[in-house]
Order: C-alpha cells, then sequence, then structure tokens
C-alpha cells in the first residue's frame, strides 16, 4: 500500500510523493484532472480521437517535467499550460476534423424539436470550425475563457503572458471569430 491509498491528499501532497519515487500518486493526480484536461483538448483537437491522444500526451510530458513544477501555481494551472503547449504543438499543417461532444450526457434532447436540434448541431459546427482557425493564441484564450471558462488571471497564468495580453486575444479573437462567421454565410 503506497502512500497515495491513505486519505485524499491535494495537488502538493500528490506531487511531493510523486518526486519521491510514488507513482500511484501520480494516478491520483491523472484521474482527478483527466476529465478537465481531456475537455481543454477535445475543445483544441474537435474530436475524440485526438483529443484522447493529446491528453494522454499531456499527462506523459506532466509525468516526465514534473521535476520542473515549481509550485508558483496551482498544479491544475500547471497541467493546463502543459496540455495547451501539447495542443498548440501538434503538426501545424495537420487540422484536425471536428465532431459533437457525446450531446446525450449534456443536452436534454426532448426540450429540442428535431429541426432545432439539427440547427444547433450545424451552428455548433460551424463555430468550432471557425475557432479552429484562429491564431494560435488567440484561441486558446478563447478556449480557456469560454468553454473552461477560466479566469484572466488563470488564462495569463497558463499562457505565460499577462492579464492585459489575455483581455487583449480574447477581445481580437471574438472579432475575428465574428469575422470568420460573417464569411462562412456568404
Amino acid at each position: 500500500m503506497t502512500s497515495a491509498d491513505a486519505a485524499p491528499k491535494d495537488d502538493a501532497e500528490l506531487v511531493a510523493l510523486c518526486r519521491a519515487g510514488d507513482t500511484a500518486a501520480f494516478d491520483v493526480l491523472v484521474e482527478r484532472h483527466r476529465r478537465s484536461v481531456y475537455q481543454l483538448c477535445y475543445r483544441f483537437a474537435g474530436n475524440h480521437e485526438d483529443a484522447s491522444d493529446l491528453a494522454q500526451d499531456t499527462f506523459l510530458r506532466a509525468y516526465r517535467a514534473l521535476g520542473t513544477f515549481k509550485g508558483n501555481s496551482a498544479f491544475g494551472t500547471w497541467l493546463y499550460r502543459v496540455a495547451v503547449n501539447v495542443c498548440l504543438n501538434r503538426k501545424a499543417g495537420k487540422r484536425l476534423l471536428t465532431e459533437p461532444i457525446d450531446e446525450r450526457e449534456f443536452t436534454d434532447r426532448s426540450a429540442d424539436a428535431a429541426d432545432r436540434l439539427v440547427q444547433r448541431k450545424e451552428t455548433a459546427a460551424v463555430v468550432r470550425a471557425a475557432i479552429a482557425r484562429l491564431p494560435d493564441k488567440q484561441r486558446a484564450t478563447m478556449i480557456l475563457r469560454t468553454y473552461q471558462e477560466l479566469p484572466h488571471e488563470e488564462i495569463a497564468s497558463i499562457l505565460g503572458s499577462s492579464v492585459g495580453a489575455v483581455k487583449a486575444n480574447f477581445f481580437h479573437a471574438l472579432a475575428n471569430l465574428k469575422k470568420l462567421l460573417r464569411e462562412g454565410d456568404r
């Protein structure tokens, strides 16, 4: 029985256990952050298969780089930064196809008529495709702010920039997204 099997610990304690060689502690960290990292990767990749690969790569890189985690921010914030870097560093020419997240988990379908549901799916696909066309920093800011609902301060920490730069990136992302969506209507 490892120390990670004992009472639940906070992330900082688990990181310390990992650094001391307790691999089970990292398993706890993975389980704790698996869903949020996957969702972030999905927003970048646009499909489940690539999101799973990106999330797995994120945890692998985080495990290998755990020695570089200084503890200046929350482990989750550092892990998001690793995930964003993994997503942004995927092969440049490979734009991934998008597919909707399984809506059965998130949407009450009984409330919508079939035609409205189809229209919402089509609109969501158009928006996801437009977000995928944004410049990297703007796309990262848009995803972290809109889908992950992170505050500007945490996004700045994840992206290694200032709060002002994050706000500017978000403002420009919204403007570019509107432009891309208008172009798509033509």
